[in-house]
């Protein structure tokens, strides 16, 4: 397990590049945190991280939305918030985005746990201060 502290929007970029060390081996990634912890905004710093150019932003009603790197591999970023089960989250196929391989970006993991493979990276923002988060990076 490893702590990350994030004084402000200012250190998000170092942030990132820390979890992108962590990403070797992981395809999915877990966000947890309350709301307006910063899930979506640090994906975006990560993404940036990744080699991103495109806008990213919370798929909250897509439920999933998809980047492409600086390789030019998928990036898949959901966001299950707003699912009342996990039902609706085979619906759209998340079973196949898990197991494609790529990177996956999950916010509000635990609505789908029943689904998410044991063998993920858990990333979990608490806020600390007006625009401080501390990031805690484990399995």
């Amino acid at each position: 397990m490893q702590t990350v502290e994030i004084p402000d929007l200012a250190a998000l970029p170092a942030a990132a590049a820390q979890v992108r060390e962590a990403l070797a081996g992981h395809s999915i990634v877990c966000f947890e945190g309350e709301m307006g912890a910063g899930k979506t905004t640090f994906i975006k710093a990560l993404c940036a991280s990744l080699g991103v150019t495109e806008e990213v932003s919370s798929p909250t009603f897509s439920l999933v939305n998809e980047y492409r790197d600086a390789r030019d591999q998928p990036i898949y970023h959901f966001d299950f918030y707003r699912l009342n089960s996990a039902q609706e989250a085979l619906d759209i196929g998340a079973l196949e985005y898990f197991d494609s391989g790529y990177l996956c970006l999950i916010e509000w993991p635990g609505r789908i746990e029943a689904l998410l493979p044991s063998d993920r990276l858990l990333l979990t923002l608490t806020v600390t201060g007006p625009s401080a988060r501390e990031l805690i990076i484990g399995n």
